[in-house]
């Protein structure tokens, strides 16, 4: 009995698992007529390169297909020839075990030298390309930049980087990408179809996830569970096969120090360690976790591209515990637990470490406004310093502007003349602060309030913290020469384009009277002493 990935290997284009904008180039080239003498199929192992190559082949040569129409009939000699691997004119070499010159003489060069003996074309499809030698690869050189007429290359391998760069130039580049867990779960969903097999969904997303994008590892996977299990799988036969995933349980952990329950979080990873769980691992599983969050709070565009793909059962679960995170929060569980994972070998009791940051996280003092506790040196995002402002100093400009009641008389141009000199300013008190109100835009004066615009939501609330508030309208003052206060709102159609961010130069400040520093503090931009330094 044939392996599921043999049986099931895809025969058309519609099959191939992933890959879009590949298989549509390759269709329209098809349809069009416009096929290219050469191409290089790169990228990870099990993820299509050969399959496509195959179907590609079998298309170009049909006798059957339709003009409207990319994908082989699989009915024609020439399909089945190629299906059966017994087509004379679709020739498969495995470079690995053929990397002398001699070979490429014998099996490439002279045998593309002869007509295809019945298909339109003859194609020589090159596995593991990477492993020819430097003499193999300069004899191939020149019959791929000048082929016979009828004749196409195409060259499959993982290790592109090894492929020289005179060969990759005569070529048309394709790089495949690893398979997602929803399309290797549609896949494996489909074959389970087939076979007349019961599994619940969150098993097959168990596989997908543990292949980690090999589409050949999932379904090799599949098949040990159905041989275990036979017509119906349960979740104790397919976690015999499957390494355990403890991603629940990373879920589960986050939502108690939601919740702050110190407790209900402490017996859980003693009941990890019962169950014999890595603790390593499963912290680096709650670190790639809290990062997903994290991107998808800055951008959930981020998260597509750049986080883990976990399936929508995990997925689901994850956006409603985002839903009570902020970015603030998830950067400071994020550092937390990556400190946590560089003491986990120093532990003589082996989950302490991991209990500390629990009660930490769960004890921190509610006087403050973050819900997991951002201590006041996180406030704004950075781990700067903040600036050591004299309590005298604060209330005499507090002062100042309470008694200043009238409305400033600034024009948009005006305000976007100095705002550079603004920018340069705060940077004295907050470096990060000056990032952020450099993708602001500011919405002009309604009496002495100056509205900012932001695009994100992370944005305006820093901004909207009184400690971050009390320096940028210290500085507005300072500037503008009146009391301005500030209201930021969100505008999430806002376009900053980088030519029209302001300017980050330095900016020479004049030093202004004040209340002496207290000894050993010195104020933003002052020149401290020599016990300063």
């Amino acid at each position: 009995m044939p392996t599921l990935y043999r049986k099931y290997r895809p025969q058309n284009f519609s099959e191939v698992v992933g890959q879009n904008y590949i298989k549509v180039t390759l269709e329209q080239e098809i349809k069009t007529g416009k096929i290219a003498h050469a191409y290089l199929f790169c990228g990870p192992r099990a993820v299509g390169k050969t399959t496509l190559a195959r179907v590609f082949a079998k298309s170009i040569n049909c006798e059957k297909r339709k003009k409207d129409s990319a994908d082989p009939c699989n009915e024609c000699l020439s399909c089945k020839e190629i299906t059966d691997g017994r087509a004379l004119d679709t020739i498969e070499i495995d470079a690995a075990s053929n990397t002398g010159v001699d070979n490429v003489r014998d099996n490439i060069i002279a045998s593309a030298r002869v007509a295809p003996s019945r298909s339109k074309y003859k194609v020589f499809i090159i596995d593991e390309a990477h492993m020819l030698s430097t003499q193999a690869f300069n004899a191939l050189l020149k019959v791929i930049e000048e082929p016979p007429a009828n004749v196409i290359f195409i060259l499959c391998t993982t290790e592109a980087h090894k492929v020289p760069a005179t060969i990759i130039s005569r070529c048309q580049r394709f790089d495949f990408k690893r398979i997602g867990v929803n399309d290797a779960v549609k896949k494996l969903t489909y074959i389970i179809q087939a076979e007349k097999i019961k599994i619940a969904k969150d098993i097959l997303e168990a596989i997908a996830r543990h292949a980690d994008g090999h589409m050949r590892d999932a379904e090799s996977l599949l098949g040990q569970i159905i041989s275990i299990g036979g017509a119906e799988i349960t979740q104790a036969e397919a976690d015999l096969v499957i390494p355990r995933s403890d991603l629940n349980e990373v879920l589960s952990l986050l939502e108690f120090l939601i919740k702050k329950d110190a407790a209900g979080g402490i017996r859980l990873v003693n009941k990890l360690i019962d169950d014999g769980v890595d603790l390593k691992m499963f912290v680096k599983d709650t670190i790639e976790i809290l990062r997903k969050l994290m991107l998808a709070k800055i951008s959930p565009g981020l998260v597509n591209k750049l986080s883990l793909e976990l399936g929508e059962t995990l997925e689901l679960k994850i956006n409603k515990i985002a839903q009570d995170l902020n970015v603030e929060q998830a950067l400071k569980l994020l550092e937390k637990f990556i400190k946590v994972l560089s003491e986990l070998k120093a532990d003589f009791i082996q989950q302490l470490s991991l209990e500390m940051a629990i009660a930490e996280i769960c004890t921190a003092a509610t006087a403050a406004k973050s819900l997991l506790g951002v201590s006041p040196s996180f406030i704004g995002g950075s781990r700067f310093n903040q600036p050591k402002i004299a309590p005298a100093a604060v209330r005499t400009e507090e002062k100042k502007m309470a008694e200043t009641g009238e409305p400033i008389q600034f024009s948009d141009g005006q305000i976007q003349e100095k705002w550079n000199e603004v920018l340069a300013k705060v940077k004295q008190y907050n470096h990060s602060l000056s990032f952020i109100l450099r993708v602001c835009q500011p919405r002009g004066l309604n009496g002495n309030q100056l509205c900012l615009a932001f695009k994100y939501k992370f944005h305006k609330d820093r901004v909207s913290e009184s400690a971050i508030k009390n320096i940028i309208e210290k500085v507005l003052h300072q500037v503008y020469g009146a009391p301005v206060t500030i209201e930021a709102v969100i505008d999430e159609n806002l376009e900053v384009a980088a030519n029209k961010l302001v300017s980050d130069e330095p900016l020479v400040i004049k030093k202004e009277a004040g209340p002496a520093p207290a000894q050993g503090e010195h104020y933003p931009g002052s020149n401290p002493g020599p016990a300063a330094r």
